[in-house]
């Protein structure tokens, strides 16, 4: 079996290579790589993706939590893309994550780890959509406080409010045909680059002498804000770069509709993770040279925003405005990537017949060749986590946890599985070869290491008011999908059987020699 399907994966013959892994032909494949590259790195963002979650580094270590915290960040992000990469070559399927924990994995555990991984991941998704959509909000309102003189202060039922409206418009656009999503993604590639270039060149140009810092400060200056010791917080400060850089999967979730995915996909995710991580670091850079040395006094500001703060500092009102506005619209164009990877997700996920309401889920719409009703669905949920928001803004930052948490773990397992699962693992186009075990089992090691830090609250002996909420959201999510599993009678384990292929009425275990894949091909 494995020279033949090395073979197939060195072709570019996609349906084909589908079809052997067990699924007919549903999406048209209008990606290119380029475009595929363009909504990876939209929703990598950098600029508009470190301007929402600067409130988790600055108060946890200032500048050097910005600048250092990002360095180590990025060796495991490489290390996590390459994993994924990897396996992405061999098995480029919109179910990715499951479908690999499932093929790769153990007899006895394969069902019970595949329904795991499928229902983090996709609940990774789902979060991450929300989490961006309440941040574009606030990021509005933060453009209305600005206009007003700081004299606009939101309530939590108008953030909702606009919240859900965003969610809405957003869900109409990851609706359109597969052909128009694709075509806009360079203009995004192109926007986000543009975006983070004018703010390169504008802040150390624009920003008065008395917000400039100098090279000992940017990296060397250490501020604890919270009462955890300074190691510790340094620690939490990860929260910023590894939400930054979340959604290293979504490449994967759009292998279906991309041409030649078994090199496109692979390549998208090491080039989109690499430029994220290069742009990432010289921006927190730019912005640790101009923000000033009160970080108290950034992070209080009426505003609402630290980054809004920073920029408003060094362009003044008018030209605060006119970059925020960009940003506001970049933050757009991300909440839609992330909403059609999540819905191709959940698509993949129901077509195995593994999410309740699957035969309503399971469809192409006919008009636009799209799953529009997977991306209703991951709508709703979202509003749904929206609600958090009036328990305070704990629960609302465990929205931004409770992604990077659910993605780590559907990360970790299936990578893990290549190796320990005891199947073989016919690479394709891409292989990190003999440094396989040592990248992958590190970026494993990295990825349950910050699930662990993300648990924490931002300062000990929290309070209701306080306390992360991670472990509530990602431990009920888990616990649901669980008992659904082993509820008698009705539960997954009575009829979930892994991915199952809809070329024939055979399992995809059953497909392994030239023979068979001819039949179904």
């Amino acid at each position: 079996m494995s020279k033949e399907y090395s073979e197939k994966l060195s072709e570019p013959k996609d349906e084909e290579l589908l079809a052997w892994l067990g699924y007919k032909q549903e999406f048209k494949r209008d990606f290119s790589w380029l475009e595929l590259l363009g909504l990876s790195f939209s929703i990598t963002g950098v600029v508009q993706s470190i301007t929402t979650v600067l409130v988790y580094s600055l108060p946890n270590g200032g500048a050097v939590a910005m600048v250092w915290g990002w360095t180590v960040c990025c060796f495991f992000f490489m290390a996590i893309a390459c994993s994924l990469a990897e396996l992405a070559s061999a098995a480029p399927t919109s179910g990715g994550l499951y479908y690999w924990s499932f093929k790769f994995s153990s007899e006895k555990y394969r069902r019970i780890l595949s329904w795991t991984v499928g229902y983090s991941n996709s609940a990774g998704w789902i979060s991450g959509f929300a989490g961006l959509d309440y941040a574009t909000a606030l990021q509005i309102f933060a453009a209305v406080t600005i206009g007003s003189g700081g004299a606009f202060v939101p309530t939590t039922s108008q953030i909702f409010g606009l919240f859900c409206g965003l969610v809405i418009f957003h869900a109409i656009l990851a609706s359109l045909a597969t052909k128009l999503v694709a075509r806009v993604q360079v203009f995004y590639l192109s926007l986000n680059i543009l975006v983070f270039l004018v703010l390169v060149i504008a802040l150390p140009v624009a920003t008065p002498a008395e917000f400039k810092n100098s090279a000992s400060y940017v990296f060397g200056n250490f501020e604890n804000l919270t009462l955890w010791p300074n190691g510790f917080a340094f620690l939490l400060s990860f929260l910023a770069p590894t939400w930054t850089m979340g959604g290293i999967d979504a490449p994967v979730h759009i292998s279906e509709e991309a041409r030649n995915a078994s090199v496109a996909v692979p390549r998208t995710i090491i080039m989109s993770t690499a430029l994220g991580c290069l742009l990432g670091w010289a921006f927190n850079v730019v912005i640790a040279f101009n923000m000033g040395t009160n970080v108290e006094t950034i992070l209080s500001n009426p505003i609402g925003q630290p980054m809004a703060t920073i920029i408003f500092n060094s362009l003044g009102q008018k030209g605060c405005l006119a970059v925020w506005s960009f940003i506001i619209v970049i933050m757009n164009m991300a909440s839609m990537d992330i909403l059609i990877a999540s819905s191709r997700q959940m698509f993949a996920f129901s077509r195995d017949g593994a999410l309740p309401f699957s035969k309503v889920l399971y469809r192409i719409n006919k008009t636009t060749g799209t799953p529009v009703m997977c991306v209703i669905f991951c709508a709703v949920v979202a509003i749904l986590l929206g609600l958090l928001s009036f328990a305070g803004t704990a629960a609302v930052g465990a929205v931004f946890s409770m992604g990077i948490v659910c993605q780590y773990i559907a990360y970790s397992i299936p990578i893990m599985a290549r190796h320990l699962g005891g199947k073989e693992f016919t690479p394709g186009p891409f292989s990190l070869g003999r440094l396989s075990v040592p990248v992958t089992f590190t970026a494993v090691a990295f990825m349950a290491f910050i699930i662990i830090i993300l648990l924490f609250p931002l300062n000990p002996g929290p309070t209701p008011a306080t306390m992360n909420y991670t472990i509530v959201v990602v431990g009920g999510t888990l616990t649901l999908s669980t008992v659904y599993y082993f509820f008698p009678v009705y539960g997954g384990r009575h009829w979930f059987s892994g991915p199952v292929r809809n070329i024939d009425d055979k399992s995809t275990e059953e497909v392994e020699d030239k023979e068979s894949y001819e039949k179904v091909a």
